[in-house]
Formats: C-alpha cells, structure tokens, sequence
C-alpha cells in the first residue's frame, strides 16, 4: 500500500469523522460562546450580575454531566449494533436540542419556567455529545491503515477548532451587525436555527458509511456483550480511570482559553466583544496546528509519548497563563491564548488514538465514551467556574492554577495507564 493509498481509500470515513464532530462541536460551542456573552442576563433574575455569570457556567457545565450518562447510553448500542446506527442517533438529539435552545423563552417572558427549559435542552445536548467523540475517533482509527492510527484518530480533534471557528465566526458576524439591543433580543437565536443546516449536512455525510472492520471481525468471532458497561467495569476499571484522567488537561485549556477568557475579559478587564472574539478566532488556528503536529508526532513515536509531553506543557503553562490573561496588552494576551491552545492539540490530537488502545473492541465505543466524558466533567464543566473563582479571589494571576494542577492529573493518568497490551482488530 503506497502513502497515498490509506487516504484515498479512506476519504470518506475521515470526511464523516470530521464533517460530524464538527458539526456536534458547533452546537456545542455556540452555547459555550452565549453562555459567555447573553445567557446570564436572559435566562437569571437580574439582582447580581455576578450571580447571573455563575449560574450561565453552572448551565454550561450542565451538559458536562450530562455527557457520561449520554456515554454510556451510546455506548451501548455502539458496542452491540455498531458505530455507524449510534453516531446518527446522537447526530440528530444533539442537533434537534440545539434547534429547540433557538425557541425558547427569556426569564423576563416565562420567569422560572425559562432556565427550567434550557437546562433540559443543555442536558440533552450534552447527552447526543457523549456518544458522538467515541463513536467518531473509532470510525478514523478502526478505518486507519497499520501506521496511520494517530493521524487517521486526529481528524475527528479537527472538529474542535473548525466547530469553533464557525461558532464564534458567526457570533462575531452578528455582533458586527447588529446593535447590542437586537443582539440581545433575537440576535443570539440565529446561531442556534442555523445548526439546523450544519445537522443536516453530517447527517446525509454519515448515512454514506459503512460499519467498521473492527467492529464487524469482533461480531464473527463473538456476540456483544449483554451489557458493555457492566463487562467494561470489571474487566477494565484502571483503565476507565487512566483515560478520564488523561483527557483532564485538553478539556481544562479549552474552556479556559475560550469561555472563560471570553466572558471575563469582556467584563472584568473591559475588552470589547468583537475584539475579543477576533482575537480567539487567530489563536484557535494554533489548535489546529497543535492537532496536526501531534498526530504525525504520535505515528512516529507513540501516542503515550505525545500526550505525556502536553500534560507536561499544560502544567508550565498554568503558571503563565493568568498573568498573560490580565497583562492589559493584546498581543500579549493573543500570545498568551495561542499557545495555551497549541499545548492543547498536543493534549488532544493523540487521544482518538490513544484511549482506544486501553479497552478491547468489544467494550470500546463505551469506554472510551466514558473516560473521555468523565475527563469532562473535571477538566470541562469545572474549569470556567473554577477560574471565576478564583480569579475572584485572588486576581487572574491565580486562574491558571487549574491548569497546572489539570496538567499533572492528565500526566499521572498517562504514566500510570495499564499497558493492557490490546490490539485492535483489524
């Protein structure tokens, strides 16, 4: 098989890989960029702005906790009818709860009955998203040719950044047209309809894929387990801890580099909106090539290897990165926000290869599912609260501890993973 072969033999399965995980990171993401920016003063009473800001992160972080419970509910099918069937599924809840945020009432329409509304449409979203990252990692790299698992496992992490540039593209768009009172009114409701289009155009991508050949050797030599989390519990449960472990520290970098930075730069250190948003959208162009060098790092070394040296980056770069957050200069705060996020591909490229090698194909959808929902809830739903916190307390220069001690969890998570040995059927 020549270098070029594996590519073109495979373009599809990669296009449906990225394509949907893009796709599921908009909607995500578009809430992220809300939560930051409207959710807050539309959704909450208005007597403490800062409670409004709090309570706008605690329904972010709702659909975190969400997502192990969407995990392991996915994982199921995943595990027992395939990948192909369960990626639609959670394909269309995730998009059908986005579309819904678009419909709802403010608190000033409905009163309580409003945040009640959109914390169940958050739990939703979060629970399509726990079945979506697992499902796409194993369609790459059960598809990829022996020497290409990492950089066949890397095009669903490319869903991040091109999600990401399409949600605060548009958000930066609107907040260009319209006036800070339309925007406020109905403005933020645009991003949510337009999912719509984006949901329908994965969709008929991943309705043109077929099963894997992992998934299929797996079916002839033995029918699925019963009930894959009971089986993944007992017979892997260092691993389910090492791999949420070792996906604390890319979770903890994003939303701190992006909804967080977001949210209190536009408030506490008095940036505008528009600006702020450009300046992420520059930065998250070093996530992708974060991405990029890790899966062709971990095709030449190992996967281990690389997410190993990123926790280890993601630790140095807590101690620097409040203190650039808050630094009043924009270049520097741009230097700053870069390379957090390039430490962050480093973090993330490898583990589309990596967590699979932790769990054997009959329990592989679920556990990686699992491990990579549970990192976060620690590394995600907790990180912008968190750093509120403590940027509160003690000023920006203290937010960055978060990181660093996220970047040792992934570190130790790392190392200490059993090297169970498990190759993938191919």
């Amino acid at each position: 098989m020549t270098t070029m072969n594996p590519i073109r033999q495979h373009a599809r399965v990669l296009t449906a890989s990225l394509v949907g995980t893009a796709v599921e990171f908009y909607d995500f993401y578009i809430y992220a960029t809300a939560a930051a920016l409207v959710i807050g003063p539309l959704f909450f009473p208005s007597e403490s702005p800062a409670a409004q800001t709090l309570l706008s992160f605690m329904t972010f972080g709702l659909a975190f906790f969400a997502r192990p419970v969407g995990a392991v509910a996915f994982g199921h099918f995943g595990d027992r009818i395939g990948r192909k069937s369960t990626l639609v599924a959670s394909l269309m809840l995730m998009g059908g709860c986005t579309l819904l945020i678009a419909f709802l009432p403010t608190y000033a329409m409905a009163g309580p009955i409003a945040p009640a509304l959109l914390c169940l449409l958050r739990f939703g979203q979060g629970f399509g998203l726990g079945g979506e990252w697992g499902g796409a990692s194993l369609l790459a790299v059960e598809n990829a040719p022996k020497g290409w698992e990492a950089r066949f496992g890397s095009a669903p992490q490319l869903g991040a950044p091109l999600g990401f540039l399409f949600a605060n593209g548009l958000f930066l768009i609107l907040g260009l047209s319209l006036s800070e009172a339309d925007f406020a009114a109905w403005g933020w409701r645009i991003p949510f309809l337009a999912s719509a289009v984006l949901v329908g155009l994965g969709l008929w991508i991943r309705l043109k894929i077929g099963e894997t050949p992992a998934f299929k050797e797996a079916l002839e030599k033995a029918p699925p387990a019963p009930v894959p989390i009971g089986r993944l519990m007992r017979d892997h449960p260092g691993a389910v801890l090492a791999g949420t472990a070792g996906v604390v520290a890319c979770f903890a970098i994003f939303y701190l580099a992006t909804t967080f930075a977001l949210s209190f730069a536009t408030t506490k250190l008095g940036y505008a909106k528009q600006e702020f948003l450009a300046i992420q959208l520059a930065a998250n162009t070093f996530l992708a090539i974060g991405i990029f060098v890790a899966g062709w790092w971990a095709d030449k070394a190992s996967a281990r290897t690389v997410l190993a040296a990123g926790a280890a980056l993601t630790a140095l770069v807590g101690l620097v990165f409040g203190s650039g957050l808050g630094s009043g200069s924009l270049p520097l705060v741009f230097v700053t926000l870069a390379g957090a996020l390039f430490v962050m591909g480093l973090c993330y490229g490898p583990l589309g290869s990596w967590l699979p090698t932790l769990f054997a194909v009959p329990v592989r959808y679920t556990g990686i599912s699992v491990a990579f929902n549970m990192g976060g809830i620690v590394g995600g739903a907790l990180a912008p609260f968190a750093a509120a916190l403590l940027a509160e307390r003690g000023g920006t220069a203290y937010v960055g501890l978060f990181l660093t001690l996220a970047g040792l969890v992934t570190l130790a998570g790392v190392l200490l993973a059993p090297r169970l040995a498990i190759s993938a059927a191919r």
